[in-house]
């Protein structure tokens, strides 16, 4: 426990049990639920809970699971509800519109309830890393520090082209999704390590490879690879410019927010169903979101940055109308990580994650609407708040220890945490449904491994 005791991890789920009393209040149930995830960010970021770790400057340990991925994936979850809140109240665009008075009370007693279990989740979550926080002091392997930013570049190049290889072949795109991630990551940081060293080839080769990227991103079609890409840079170059990074990160993370809804909706609506060339979607869209003053910036806050919404549909149905779903959903997990080159009639996973959502009549079975329930949801419908109170605890604590795990095989943070566990297991920063998060943090196990053996075999890596 790091030298602390066991009741400052009760104290993280004091705000749910405090709001949990007041649920009979339900404006002042979820703004405590609310505020607790504030709490638990401000409890657990300044050490109070258990010590940060002191074997790296505070800036060059940013990419472990307490920091960047805490604050991603709670922060998009706990926190982002506020405006659904507001709309509940009859708020538009911050102004109490007409309906102020005409309150939905079923509306905003399912949205305080699921803003608890956020709370619920949220101090779940952290406590799991918390508790397996405690990263090796020894190094069992090394690299020799003078290869690494040229071995960085070398695996971001490498790593590119065998993305592209691996989408194009039967049962391996979800590879393909962790080498170009792993390609993206790699290259930043190497473009991070060559900028302040001065080494004009390494910058130029690096920089091209950004650029690409933040193409790919552009032109996805989705805000969050967009946001990623500019976050994980400026992370990156922290370390040794500070200054700049927070004069120039911060801003332009705030301007991607506001402009991001517009250019993602005019995008998609050009490339997707308007059949306009990838280049003229994008630049047609950017115009679009820095120029129309109507864009749908509230809709978006609303809407689709948080996705309370659909949490209260599932709420409502579960266990009202459809019973918790118990293990069902962790053994659809180990079905889909089986290969479907071994089993040829192997269930579709996208299917099984949907039937789910019918059934809660989230959306119409006969839409071509893709609503798949975030992991938090699948918790509540596994067994309710305990269910979310279990698997949050070990969503934490498995990315925790595979962090600890890179480190160790890895030769330390730069390659382990910051390069392999960001790369193959970013998938954690935003969570998914449990089919999904499960068959992609098995497979990307497996992938570390493998690279492991293979700088191992190459003697990049060497036992100390």
């Amino acid at each position: 426990m790091g030298g602390k005791g066991i009741e400052r991890y009760i104290v993280l789920f004091m705000p749910w049990v405090i709001a949990y009393m007041f649920r009979g209040d339900p404006y002042l149930s979820y703004i405590i639920a609310w505020l607790g995830s504030f709490v638990i960010f401000f409890l657990t970021l300044s050490g109070w809970v258990r010590p940060i770790p002191n074997d790296r400057p505070l800036g060059e340990q940013l990419m472990r699971p307490l920091f960047v991925m805490h604050i991603i994936f709670a922060g998009y979850t706990c926190t982002t509800s506020i405006f659904y809140f507001f709309s509940v109240l009859g708020y538009d665009e911050f102004h109490a519109g007409p309906t102020y008075f005409l309150i939905d009370k079923e509306k905003l007693e399912l949205t305080a309830q699921c803003q608890r279990l956020y709370c619920l989740g949220h101090a779940a979550f952290i406590s799991g890393i918390l508790m397996f926080m405690k990263y090796p002091k020894k190094k069992e392997y090394k690299i020799e520090s003078s290869t690494l930013a040229g071995l960085l570049m070398k695996i971001a190049i490498i790593s590119f082209p065998l993305s592209t290889i691996l989408i194009k072949l039967p049962g391996l795109s979800q590879f393909s999704v962790q080498f170009s991630a792993l390609s993206f990551i790699a290259g930043t940081l190497a473009l991070a390590f060559a900028i302040p060293l001065k080494k004009a080839v390494n910058t130029l080769v690096c920089s091209v490879l950004y650029v690409v990227n933040f193409y790919i991103a552009l032109t996805s079609g989705f805000k969050e690879p967009i946001i990623i890409s500019v976050l994980v840079l400026g992370i990156f170059l922290y370390p040794s410019y500070k200054k700049v990074v927070l004069i120039t990160f911060i801003p332009l993370l705030f301007s991607l927010f506001i402009v991001l809804p517009a250019y993602v909706n005019s995008y998609r609506q050009a490339a997707w169903s308007d059949d306009v060339n990838t280049d003229e979607a994008a630049q047609q869209s950017l115009d679009a979101a820095l120029n129309d003053e109507n864009t749908s910036t509230w809709t978006f806050l609303v809407l689709r940055l948080s996705e309370i919404d659909m949490f209260t549909t599932f709420v409502k149905s579960t266990p009202q109308t459809v019973d918790y779903y118990g293990t069902e959903l962790l053994k659809q997990s180990a079905i889909a990580i089986v290969p479907r080159i071994f089993w040829q009639g192997k269930p579709i996973t996208e299917e099984l994650v949907m039937a789910r959502v019918y059934k809660a009549g989230v959306v119409n079975s006969g839409s071509n609407v893709s609503a798949k329930p975030a992991y938090i949801v699948d918790g509540y419908l596994s067994a309710g708040p305990i269910g979310v109170f279990l698997s949050m605890f070990l969503y934490g604590a498995i990315a925790q220890l595979i962090s600890i795990k890179a480190e160790r095989l890895f030769g330390g943070y730069i390659l382990g945490t910051a390069l392999i566990f960001s790369g193959l297991f970013q998938i954690l920063w935003r969570g998914l449904s449990f089919e999904f998060i499960i068959n992609s943090v098995f497979w990307s196990y497996m992938s570390m491994l493998g690279i492991f053996h293979i700088l191992r075999k190459r003697h990049i890596l060497r036992k100390v």
